[in-house]
């Protein structure tokens, strides 16, 4: 190893990052076989955009032929506390550990450009910048670089971190020395794929993510399908089952970056007080925060599925209220979802509201929610 990848190393711990090491942009590899798979199988549900851009995904140098190197960057987000914890409080709300705080994306992004910057003045060379927003695939290079492996979950895995690392990429036409790959050392353990609520993985290192929690309560814009609606349970944004569940956790840190620190209302958060958010309310609740990107409808269409979850609890009085009145919400998203929470609670009352509301409503997807019955 050469000076210069010990200085653009020592660069990237300057600017924040956790982890950083070296891979080739422009050696062989078949990841990008492995995603054309996944699109041929429809695995991506909704995701059209992943589709779109397969040829650029293909491989590093198809987003720039000029690529050689590849520096991958890793921010821990680990959290403190146990993220399955919530889960067995159905009045309460489980949020994504990676969703409690900042939008990890913007301040990615502005170490990364740092760091590049710092690099091309120092060499001379060629830069460009990627977090999981463009059409790079990170967990490849990744693991390529030996920060880690991408599990059975699919996701990285890291000796250091566990399953707590925000990926970036620094490409560089610099000719760099790369580190040696990481091994797979999941070896026969399947914890990630057995504690899917909704089964997502056909096997281990696939994923159908139209069967996933976090594809379903991020990425779906229609109503969220009734045969996942049960094993959702209170998650209502993204899902950590598989990612907490990993053994290599029990060697992850804290994370050391405050802005990954959780905010105290978004850990276990009550779903009655969500259910109220207006747009103005949730603009302002999770303003800086990447719940914000999916809007204030389908947050709480899956709050509103949560609720209908909760029922377990000894006093519904108040969520059955709550169901009754995001009946009469703007959005046809959010009274679907109603529906079938208000059944799922109390049958009778679905049965007594049915009966004033079913004939004047105007939307067909809300019709069969009613038509459907109690969940």
């Amino acid at each position: 190893m050469s000076i210069v990848e010990d200085q653009l190393k020592a660069i990237a711990r300057e600017v924040g990052f956790d982890v950083a090491r070296i891979a080739r942009a422009d050696a062989a590899w078949e990841a990008g076989s492995h995603l054309t798979e996944f699109v041929a199988a429809g695995r991506h549900g909704d995701m059209g955009w992943i589709e779109e851009t397969l040829a650029r995904r293909s491989h590093p140098t198809a987003m720039w032929p000029a690529a050689k190197s590849a520096l991958v960057v890793g921010l821990n987000y680990g959290p403190a506390h146990d993220p399955l914890e919530p889960l067995a409080r159905p009045e309460h709300a489980t949020i994504s550990v990676y969703a409690q705080n900042v939008d990890y994306h913007d301040l990615m992004k502005r170490r990364l450009k740092q760091l590049a910057s710092a690099f091309a003045t120092k060499t001379g060379h060629d830069v460009k910048v990627f977090v999981d927003t463009a059409p790079l695939m990170e967990k490849p290079l990744a693991h390529r670089s030996g920060i880690g492996w991408q599990g059975k979950h699919t996701n990285l895995v890291s000796r250091d971190h566990g399953s707590w690392l925000f990926l970036g990429v620094m490409l560089t036409d610099a000719d760099l020395q790369p580190d040696d790959p990481g091994d797979d050392t999941c070896g026969s353990c399947s914890a990630c794929v057995d504690i899917c609520p909704t089964q997502a993985f056909p096997a281990p290192y696939q994923l159908d993510a139209r069967r996933c929690i976090s594809y379903l309560t991020i990425e779906t814009k229609t109503p969220i399908p009734r045969e996942f609606r049960k094993a959702i349970g209170n998650r209502i944004y993204g899902c950590d089952d598989c990612l907490a569940i990993c053994p290599w956790n029990k060697f992850a840190s804290t994370a050391r970056d405050a802005a990954f620190h959780p905010r105290a209302e978004l850990t276990a958060p009550l779903l009655s007080d969500l259910a109220e958010l207006d747009d103005m309310a949730f603009r302002e609740v999770f303003a800086g925060s990447p719940i914000k990107r999916i809007g204030r409808d389908r947050f709480i269409r899956n709050v509103m599925i949560s609720i209908g979850n909760a029922v377990q609890k000894t006093d519904k009085t108040r969520l059955v209220e709550l169901c009754i009145q995001k009946l009469d919400d703007a959005s046809p998203l959010v009274r679907g979802a109603s529906v079938w929470a208000l059944g799922s609670l109390s049958p009778t009352a679905f049965e007594a509201e049915r009966l004033s509301r079913r004939d004047v409503e105007s939307d067909p997807g809300v019709c069969e929610e009613w038509d459907a019955g109690p969940a």
